[in-house]
């Protein structure tokens, strides 16, 4: 089974949701744990994000591509390696940025990355799953420029 091409408004949102969930999580949480200010911590979060999404964009459209190319089901090992190899490329664009912004060093700014991974992994795991259950919803509701889906007959809407 081939997954639905995604048009550009779809990835941005899938993306931008993803980013704006995570910075909401992660930057007091890292704020707090580097003993730095939920200011230097926010920006580099935000910083992070905004390069996440843009790498978001590209890798998931590469992974469609070779999910497609090889019949690739979207299952729990796809997903599981769709996780991972988002994560590292990842790795390898921040660690020399949180060194700089933070002013401390590369290793230092690794084992913040390695931490940041291990929360981005299950964090992106579950996020595209419910994603990928969500999305005729999702679909529905970018189709209609953003506009509420009204609840099918006999259904009352969620708060």
């Amino acid at each position: 089974m081939t997954q639905a091409k995604k048009t550009l408004k779809e990835r941005f949102f899938h993306a931008f949701l993803f980013e704006i969930l995570a910075i909401g999580l992660c930057a007091p949480a890292a704020a707090w744990a580097m003993g730095k200010s939920l200011f230097e911590m926010g920006v580099l979060t935000a910083v992070i994000a905004w390069i996440a999404l843009v790498w978001n964009m590209l890798y998931n459209a590469g992974f469609d591509r070779i999910e497609n190319r090889f019949g690739w089901t979207r299952n729990l090992r796809v997903r599981v390696v769709h996780a991972f190899g988002f994560e590292l490329g990842l790795i390898l664009i921040v660690i020399p940025l949180a060194a700089w912004w933070l002013s401390i060093s590369l290793w230092q700014a690794f084992v913040l990355d390695i931490a940041l991974v291990l929360f981005y992994l299950p964090y992106a795991f579950l996020y595209n799953l419910a994603y990928d259950r969500s999305r005729p919803r999702v679909m529905k509701w970018l189709g209609r420029g953003g506009q509420p889906v009204p609840a099918a007959a006999g259904q009352t809407p969620c708060a």
